[in-house]
């Protein structure tokens, strides 16, 4: 017992729990639509995006939540703009954008003298790092996050279902597009000093990925999800205390961990579909669910 409420008398302990458990639901939540529309690189790309805005913080001394969020939701943008209007890929103005982008922050990062802890962290996260002003910053955003997806989760939903038939019952697909974009570039934004930069990706991933090794109703996935944002989380800090150890990988590899079980064991895991369990419904199953 002890060694469960021994780290609670410490703040930044604290500060760290309440953070990494933010984190883990608010990328939980939208990972969900970001797994189910399959663009799990666009997290990765955005992310690294965020650097040139962390480093331009850093030398205007403001908030680096401010820089990083003017930088991933400009390039979230980009993205779907280069993608629209010039016609290309996705995934190709992703990967002209990301390069892009992060080559921007090097080159930043370069032409400061001397060795900036603050912004390698950034790179792999600290969230046991993270001050009371962090933590309302991070509070603040995460809740915003929940209120626009809350408010629009099931025309997102539809959206990434039927595009077409979204568009044509007369929801504006493209600006929603926009919106979804710009929800994934401030969820990554929240996510950065947690698990930084290289593992963000894993946060927005793994929980939706794990999910769906379990269920397939979108209402069920997205709290499974949660749940296994949260789960991970607090055991990924726990472990990290224990064992002296990084809290962002630890988290990650908590993640990893759960996403394996879930994979060998659940119902549309290895040893489930062997066992020829009852068949599972389809994504429209699933969606007709959802919008019941």
């Amino acid at each position: 017992m002890n060694l469960v409420l021994e780290p609670l008398a410490l703040s930044f302990f604290v500060r760290a729990l309440i953070a990494s458990t933010m984190v883990g639901v608010v990328c939980a939540v939208v990972g969900t639509y970001v797994v189910l529309r399959g663009v799990a690189f666009i997290g990765d790309a955005i992310a690294h995006a965020a650097f040139p805005g962390v480093v331009a913080a850093f030398l205007l001394s403001i908030p680096f939540y401010v820089g990083a969020a003017i930088a991933a939701v400009g390039t979230a943008l980009a993205i779907g703009w280069v993608t629209k209007r010039a016609g290309i890929r996705q995934d190709t103005s992703i990967g002209v954008l990301f390069a892009g982008t992060f080559a921007l922050g090097v080159f930043m990062f370069s032409t400061i003298n001397g060795y900036v802890a603050d912004l390698f962290g950034f790179l792999l996260g600290n969230v046991l790092a993270i001050g009371p002003g962090d933590l309302v910053a991070l509070l603040v955003l995460g809740l915003g996050v929940m209120g626009i997806v809350g408010l629009l989760w099931k025309e997102l939903l539809y959206a990434t279902f039927d595009p077409l038939g979204a568009a044509a019952s007369g929801i504006k697909v493209e600006r929603l597009e926009y919106m979804f974009l710009a929800v994934v570039a401030l969820t990554i934004v929240i996510s950065l000093q947690a698990v930084g930069i290289i593992l963000v990706v894993a946060m927005l991933v793994t929980p939706a990925a794990t999910a769906q090794m379990l269920t397939v109703r979108f209402s069920r996935l997205m709290v499974v999800a949660a749940m296994v944002g949260i789960a991970s989380s607090v055991i990924g800090l726990y472990l990290s205390y224990w064992l002296d150890t990084a809290s962002g990988a630890t988290i990650v590899l908590v993640q990893t961990g759960l996403f394996l079980l879930a994979l060998l064991l659940g119902p549309r895991g290895l040893l489930g579909r062997r066992r020829g369990g009852d068949t599972l419904p389809t994504d429209d199953d699933a969606f007709a669910a959802a919008s019941a």
